[in-house]
């Protein structure tokens, strides 16, 4: 049927559970047209992680949405959320999942999945798993795009499983332990709709020479792991966020290293090119995040890939307990860090979201090391990134190894609290700032002292003044 046919079955506060991670794999004819009918408000929208603007930014444009969860990077989602006018639940992109299967979640009203196919076998998903699986599993009704561009050849790049609570059997992370179809019973199938275009693809930004000192130094902080006999001579299993700096970081391990293995959430170009030329030799994600270019390259040659590429469902994909066993490096990018290894990834000036804590946390729990790099500056250094306490905790001190900026690295592994602010400090903070939480911490220590010396009445001032007069500096 046509995509209005099918957004017309939708129900006026119904609860939708819409495929795409990472702005691939999201419906896109079925969103818009919804968007054009009246009577069809107050939404719950579930995806897996961020969509693209067609399903975000047109339902939100259009005054549907009341509640959104659990990842999103859209403008107008954004600005609505911290508006109040639209409810938001920001929790693990692995966690989503088996709550929506135990039943502790919402009820799905309608499943509306972007996929490549359907057959007697199930549903075969395009560029990206996320919670796809369990969308369909729990939803009343599913709604289908059947995208004619993505190419068949695709089938036998995913591992499509459901956790029971059994051990997963993935010892490396191109092991299969599921089927490349998502189960579905065809009796929920309430609508096709054929499609025959990718939406849109991500832009990325070209690394500057920030992100490339950043890059530099994590790339020398592992090379003396390996030298010291804490990481083989491949490394571990690697985990990236996104974004320019961790684009960076990955083009940088190309000259340090070799057969590498990746276990992530989501990949882009620059992981992707590193499959390519062979320096990644086997990978798993829930997510091919690519340009334009790197998903043609990607087409042209899906037998090779479909050997070397796994995508999986987020709640396998951000599995604690294999990222564990794997003893993955985690690098994630934060918003700003403390002097006491405390991060903030989701909430700038402490009050307004961002984009949310995403898979960052899945990681950084349990991770062999965990690794968060920023720049040691924003807003043209009206803002130090490096902070006597964030203004939001989204990753406590415990979970958090080692930080990078492009001043260099402070390796947190088994310092008091003390030792982490010295080491933090003195190879992370931007000269401009250094000066200033010296003074900060010296005076901590000296009027109130403890195991983790603050001035209370201080901690958040830098970000009280930037708010007041637009700079964090005095």
């Amino acid at each position: 049927m046509s995509a209005a046919e099918a957004a017309s079955l939708i129900k006026h506060g119904s609860c939708l559970g819409c495929s795409g991670f990472t702005m691939v794999g999201n419906p896109v004819e079925i969103p818009r047209a919804l968007a054009l009918l009246p009577d069809r408000d107050e939404l719950r929208l579930l995806t897996g992680a961020s969509v693209g603007d067609a399903l975000d930014g047109s339902l939100v444009r259009a005054g549907k949405v009341k509640y959104r969860a659990p990842y999103q990077s859209g403008k107008d989602l954004r600005r609505a959320i911290n508006a109040g006018e639209i409810g938001y639940n920001d929790f693990h992109l692995s966690v989503m999942p088996s709550m929506l299967n135990n039943g502790s979640g919402p009820k799905i009203d309608y499943a509306v999945i972007e996929c490549a196919a359907v057959s007697e076998n199930g549903i075969l998903p395009g560029f990206s798993v996320g919670a796809a699986e369990s969308f369909a599993a729990n939803a009343d009704r599913i709604l289908l795009e059947v995208n004619q561009a993505i190419p068949i050849d695709i089938l036998g790049m995913h591992d499509i499983y459901s956790c029971s609570g059994e051990p997963l059997e993935i010892r490396d992370v191109t092991d299969r332990i599921g089927g490349a179809w998502i189960p579905c019973d065809p009796d929920k199938i309430a609508a096709i709709v054929v499609t025959d275009k990718i939406d849109s693809y991500p832009v990325f930004k070209p690394s500057d020479d920030i992100s490339k000192a950043i890059a530099d130094n994590i790339v020398r902080f592992l090379k003396n792991e390996v030298r010291d006999g804490r990481q083989p001579a491949n490394l571990y299993p690697i985990q990236s966020g996104v974004g320019n700096v961790a684009n960076a970081v990955l083009s940088g391990l190309e000259s340090s290293f070799s057969d590498l293995r990746m276990y992530t959430e989501v990949m882009q170009d620059s992981a992707f090119e590193l499959v390519r030329k062979g320096v990644i030799t086997g990978a798993s994600t829930t997510a091919l995040s690519l340009s334009e270019k790197a998903q043609r390259e990607l087409c042209d040659d899906l037998a090779v890939y479909r050997r070397r590429i796994v995508l999986r469902p987020q709640e396998i994909s951000n599995n604690p307990e294999v990222i564990r066993r794997m003893r993955v490096i985690a690098m994630n990018t934060p918003i700003e860090v403390d002097i006491y290894g405390n991060v903030n990834s989701t909430h700038v000036m402490g009050t307004q979201i961002m984009n949310g804590i995403g898979g960052s946390g899945d990681f950084a729990r349990s991770a062999g090391i965990t690794i968060f790099s920023t720049g040691s500056l924003a807003k043209d250094g009206k803002i130090s990134c490096v902070v006597p306490m964030v203004s939001h905790v989204d990753h406590t001190e415990h979970d958090v190894d080692v930080i990078v900026t492009e001043w260099g690295v402070a390796d947190l592994r088994w310092k008091t609290p003390r030792q982490r602010a010295e080491a933090i400090i003195t190879n992370c903070a931007h000269p401009d700032y250094r000066e200033l939480l010296w003074d900060y911490y010296t005076r901590a220590c000296q009027q109130r002292g403890g195991q983790t010396p603050h001035l209370l009445s201080e901690s958040l001032s830098w970000h009280e003044r930037y708010i007041r007069t637009g700079t964090m500096k005095p």
